[in-house]
C-alpha cells in the first residue's frame, strides 16, 4: 500500500488551538517532516504539536535552504521531495507540520507543488492562522461590514505596501521583523499606527505585546514570527 501525505497547520503557538483532526493524525502518523533552515536547529510547529506526537511516531527534520541562489535552492527542494517519497512509496503515512496554516505563507506549499502529481494521496489540514488568534486573543476586530482588509508580508518592496495601505481601511501585516522601521513609517503616514497592535510569538510562553507602533522606538528587535494588525483611524 501506498502512504499518504497530510500537511497540518498547526496554529500559532499554544497546542490547544490545533484542530481535532490535526492531533488525531499527528498521533497516528508513521512519519513526522519537521522543515528547518540550515541555519536553525529546532522546529517550533514541532513544540506545538509535540503533545499529539506517540512513541512510534519517527520524527524526520528536512533542510529547505532559504538562499537566494535558484540552483542551490532548487537542488534542496528535490532532495526534500525525493525523501518525502521514500517514506510514502514505503507505505508510510507521513505528516508535515507547519505553523499557522498550510496555504498561508507556508512552506509546505512548495512541498504539495512538488508531490502532488507524483500519484499519492495528498489531504491538507488547516489551522489557525497568526492575525486570527491575535484578534481573538486581545479583543481586536480584524475586520468588520463593509471594510475592506488587506494582508501584507512585511518584506514586499515599499512602495508595493504603501500602495495597498493607500486604499485599505484595515491591514494584517505579517513577517515584521528586519525592516520594522520601513512599515512602522508607512503605518504612520496611512494614519494606521496609533491604533495598531502587535505580537510576536502569540500563544508561545515569550509572548510581547505591542499597542500603538508610533510609540515603539525604531531599533526594537524583532522575532520573525511577529504580525500586526491595523485599522485606518479617520474612517
Amino acid at each position: 500500500m501506498k502512504g499518504k501525505l497530510y500537511g497540518i497547520g498547526v496554529g500559532p503557538g499554544d497546542p490547544e488551538l490545533m484542530t481535532v483532526k490535526a492531533a488525531r493524525i499527528v498521533g497516528e502518523a508513521d512519519i513526522i517532516i519537521t522543515p528547518k533552515t540550515e541555519k536553525k536547529d529546532g522546529s517550533v510547529a514541532l513544540d506545538i504539536a509535540r503533545p499529539y506526537i506517540q512513541d512510534h511516531t519517527e520524527i524526520v527534520p528536512v533542510v529547505f535552504p532559504m538562499v537566494l541562489d535558484e540552483s542551490t535552492q532548487q537542488e534542496g527542494w528535490n532532495e526534500a521531495k525525493q525523501i518525502i517519497l521514500s517514506y510514502l512509496e514505503a507505505g508510510k503515512n507521513v505528516v508535515f507540520l507547519t505553523l499557522g496554516d498550510p496555504m498561508f505563507y507556508s512552506t509546505y506549499m512548495y512541498v504539495y507543488r512538488l508531490i502532488e502529481n507524483s500519484g499519492f494521496d495528498i489531504e491538507t489540514i488547516p489551522g489557525i492562522t497568526a492575525f486570527c488568534a491575535i484578534g481573538s486573543h486581545l479583543g481586536y476586530p480584524i475586520v468588520e461590514k463593509e471594510e475592506v482588509l488587506a494582508i501584507v508580508p512585511a518584506t514586499a518592496p515599499k512602495e508595493k505596501i504603501d500602495a495597498v495601505l493607500a486604499v485599505a481601511d484595515d491591514a494584517v501585516i505579517m513577517k515584521v521583523y528586519k525592516n520594522f522601521d520601513e512599515v512602522q513609517e508607512t503605518l504612520m503616514k496611512h494614519n494606521m499606527a496609533d491604533d495598531a497592535v502587535m505580537i510576536s510569538r502569540v500563544g508561545l510562553p515569550d509572548e510581547q505585546v505591542f499597542r500603538g507602533l508610533d510609540t515603539i522606538p525604531k531599533d526594537t528587535k524583532l522575532n520573525y514570527l511577529s504580525t500586526i494588525l491595523a485599522k485606518r483611524k479617520d474612517r
